[in-house]
């Protein structure tokens, strides 16, 4: 599933008021995510089988946004070969062991988007 679109981002220092728009827009489930040390829910589709999104609060820290992200095999090539098409990396967490590797990334035009790999569980 590399280089596919599979996880999306809503990031706010309301998680309350978003968790009641986007789950009246929508009707998107939350639910807690007991392996994140900071308020982070999983966000579920009705009918849908895992959860396709998060939903975590930003304490004001940075802007709010939504975003999407894709699996990409390798975080540290996937941002040098956007920074050689023009692109900028704005924060980048990479590791070793279980866990997930992530940066976020804006293209030429200033949007916003991210790229991930999971390490596994170890």
């Amino acid at each position: 599933m590399d280089n596919t679109v599979t996880w999306f981002e809503v990031a706010t220092d309301d998680p309350k008021g978003a968790q009641a728009f986007y789950g009246g827009l929508f009707g998107w489930t939350f639910a807690p995510d007991d392996e994140e040390a900071h308020d982070y829910r999983l966000i579920g589709y009705p009918g849908g089988e895992r959860p396709a999104g998060g939903l975590f609060d930003t304490k004001g820290e940075f802007p709010s946004h939504a975003v999407f992200h894709v699996q990409v095999a390798d975080v540290e090539a996937a941002c040098a070969t956007s920074e050689s098409l023009g692109g900028k990396v704005v924060k980048k967490v990479t590791g070793e062991g279980p866990g997930t590797d992530f940066a976020y990334v804006r293209d030429p035009s200033g949007s916003l988007f991210g790229v991930f790999r999971d390490r596994g569980q170890g």
